[in-house]
């Protein structure tokens, strides 16, 4: 991985075109096993990356405004530090593998390359709806810019739509404008454990109650160690007294339901919630269907051994297992049950195999982002071989 200067990194860029070099988009480079296999130039063994590293400023923060706008390469834990000294805070979930308080969670600009919601979207969207402008260096180091009411781009794409998610596929961002919220002045939670038909019927009581949960995940029985799932619900707000209110009834409706609670303290939260994105394991799985369905979802006979954290009122999250806990032909069958439910499943990561399997389903508009692949990307340079939406060559669903 090299991490050029960034007043080197336009002219790189340029370099790396005129000599066809394929290069793999990177932020700190702790995720780079996630999605699909990147293919190297011949005769190389591993891709090259280039970092964005170099670009770590916070440029602007318009507290009255509620925006702030950083360079690709700032890490996301110093960007909340930051925030949280003004009272406000970037309303995104720290990505898998962070530690309690953040650490370890790649930059900003991955965390946008990758796009990936987790609970929080519940009430505050995902992360392409918090994003309000765009900087990017197209393959052939052309500088491409959107956002506000002057846009300058290309082709009349809409660049923030299509670079979050685009897993470096498309071109290289290296400057980004957020929207931000005030941080919350308290937060409370349930733990909330007991038969799954209660749980669903206590998850859509909570989703329509006055004060909207900051979120609601389920937790497979695998997450909670024991024979049931659960559901983990966060309350948040100015009031302390409206949080202790909605927690009362909560515990009340979940009472009528036979379902059993622990309240959780601030920091009981805090740990809790990190539980739903740390650990080692071999199999790294993004799920979505439709919020109505994960019930069903959990209580397929696929799931047996798999910790699984999903957005109750959204419907996605993610799932992992050791290698000998989830056989491919399993994972498989979960990518079929999600489809049957109306959803889907990608690999962000898996064991090394004989047989791979693709990250992604093959999307009904892969013809279309193919297109545009080539319209960035003519010399398919930028992540060879990774491209959200398309079947790898050689791979099968």
């Amino acid at each position: 991985m090299i991490c050029p200067e960034p007043s080197e990194l336009q002219e790189l860029v340029r370099e790396l075109h005129q000599q066809a070099q394929p290069w793999l988009p990177a932020g700190s480079g702790s995720r780079l096993s996630w999605g699909g296999p990147v293919l190297p130039a011949p005769g190389e063994n591993e891709p090259l990356v280039v970092s964005t590293g170099g670009l770590n400023r916070l440029v602007e923060h318009c507290a009255g405004d509620f925006t702030v706008t950083v360079q690709a390469g700032l890490p996301l834990v110093t960007l909340q530090a930051e925030l949280a000294s003004t009272g406000q805070w970037l309303a995104l979930d720290w990505p898998w593998g962070s530690g309690p308080n953040g650490e370890a969670s790649g930059t900003v600009g991955g965390l946008v390359a990758r796009g990936l919601a987790g609970g929080l979207r519940q009430r505050y969207l995902g992360v392409r709806d918090q994003l309000i402008g765009l900087e990017l260096l197209r393959a052939d180091g052309t500088a491409a810019k959107a956002g506000g009411k002057v846009v300058k781009n290309v082709a009349g794409y809409d660049l923030m739509r299509l670079f979050c998610g685009s897993w470096g596929s498309l071109g290289l961002i290296t400057q980004l404008t957020l929207r931000t919220y005030p941080l919350p002045r308290h937060r409370s939670g349930l733990l909330i454990r007991g038969e799954l038909a209660a749980l669903e019927q206590l998850r859509r009581r909570c989703l329509a109650a006055p004060l909207m949960p900051q979120r609601l995940d389920w937790w497979s029985a695998g997450v909670t160690g024991s024979e049931q799932p659960a559901l983990l619900l966060t309350l948040a707000s100015v009031s302390q007294a409206a949080i202790a209110d909605q927690v009362t009834q909560h515990r009340q409706a979940a009472a009528e339901l036979g379902l059993h609670t622990d309240p959780l303290t601030p920091e009981q939260l805090q740990e809790h919630e990190g539980r739903g994105r740390q650990g080692k394991s071999d199999w790294l799985l993004q799920l979505g269907v439709p919020p109505a369905q994960v019930a069903a979802l959990l209580a397929d006979s696929a799931f047996k051994g798999v910790a699984c954290n999903l957005a109750a009122g959204v419907g996605t999250g993610l799932a992992w297992a050791a290698a000998n806990a989830l056989p491919n032909y399993r994972v498989q069958q979960l990518r079929q049950r999600c489809r049957e439910l109306g959803g889907q499943l990608s690999v962000l990561q898996q064991p090394a195999s004989a047989t791979p399997l693709p990250c992604w389903d093959a999307s009904p508009a892969s013809a279309v982002i193919e297109a545009v692949k080539r319209q960035f990307d003519p010399l398919q340079q930028l992540a060879r071989g990774r491209l959200p939406g398309v079947v790898q060559a050689g791979l099968s669903t």
